[in-house]
């Protein structure tokens, strides 16, 4: 793995457009600790602005925008309803933008706060590269991360930029939230499949939408389709996300199937951002 990833520094140097894969794992409830979640997320810039988004929802939105394909859409690779969020960082602006769908809502949040970090006289070796550690307060948590001057771009994943190098691996205090750089990939063009028209609010906003969130199969699902002799059901909610269910455990507790739906669709309590 990462033989592959870090023979391809030195000729991708001088290229134009990079993406960035990371491994990220996410303990997404705070009373069950040994939860984890492992999804990889994708960083892609140009050199000008940068994309942080999923991976496999940014395929399955590629592939649905050619084909329209609702049922292609469902029989796809699964990700993690909590990361369908974009994040936007403009280098020049030094503007970070938090797009998400929320029920029927294109939201927008502008984040001016960057890390403020602290550089340590700490080095390491991670995959072949060249790393220094470096501390962070940000958002109600302690962040270690490791950066790379070995690849000359200042930016990470989520929203950890302002370092003079690349962010290579990152974690917080409590081992929550951490993010391993795995793959280094030259791509044609930089794009994003961001709403032309979104609402933007503030964080303290967006937070309490999502702390107040609770799912509603009336109110959250856009469609369902039941095939009994496959024993599948599949929803897709209004935010846009898909998932399917096998229909024959559901009616094992079918008095309490909207509690079940929830418990598989439900946010994260645990965020990355505490403040």
């Amino acid at each position: 793995m990462y033989k592959l990833l870090f023979l391809l520094v030195a000729s991708l140097v001088s290229a134009q457009n990079y993406r960035f894969v990371y491994e990220y794992k996410m303990k997404p409830d705070t009373g069950k600790k040994d939860s984890l979640v492992t999804d990889y997320m994708n960083l892609d810039t140009d050199g000008k602005k940068s994309y942080f988004y999923n991976a496999v929802k940014y395929e399955r939105d590629s592939a649905y925008h050619v084909d329209k394909s609702y049922p292609a859409l469902l029989k796809g690779k699964h990700y993690d309803r909590n990361l369908s969020y974009i994040i936007e960082k403009d280098y020049a602006k030094k503007t970070i933008n938090f797009y998400n769908k929320f029920k029927n809502a294109n939201l927008v949040i502008i984040d001016h706060e960057a890390p403020k970090w602290t550089i340590a006289n700490e080095f390491n070796k991670i995959g072949g590269m060249n790393c220094q550690k470096a501390v962070a307060e940000y958002k109600g948590r302690t962040w270690e991360a490791w950066f790379s001057k070995d690849f000359p771009v200042s930016d990470g994943p989520y929203k950890f930029s302002g370092l003079p190098g690349l962010v290579v691996m990152i974690k917080d205090a409590e081992n929550d939230h951490a993010f391993h750089l795995i793959q280094i990939k030259k791509i044609k063009t930089v794009t994003a499949f961001i709403p032309k028209k979104n609402k933007q609010m503030t964080n303290t906003e967006y937070r309490k939408i999502m702390k107040d969130y609770r799912f509603s199969a009336g109110e959250d699902i856009a469609g369902m389709n039941i095939d009994s002799k496959a024993g599948r059901m599949e929803i897709q909610l209004k935010d846009g996300y898909a998932a399917q269910f096998d229909y024959n455990e559901l009616k094992k507790s079918i008095a309490k199937m909207d509690d079940v739906i929830a418990d598989k669709l439900r946010l994260t309590n645990n965020p990355v951002e505490r403040e």
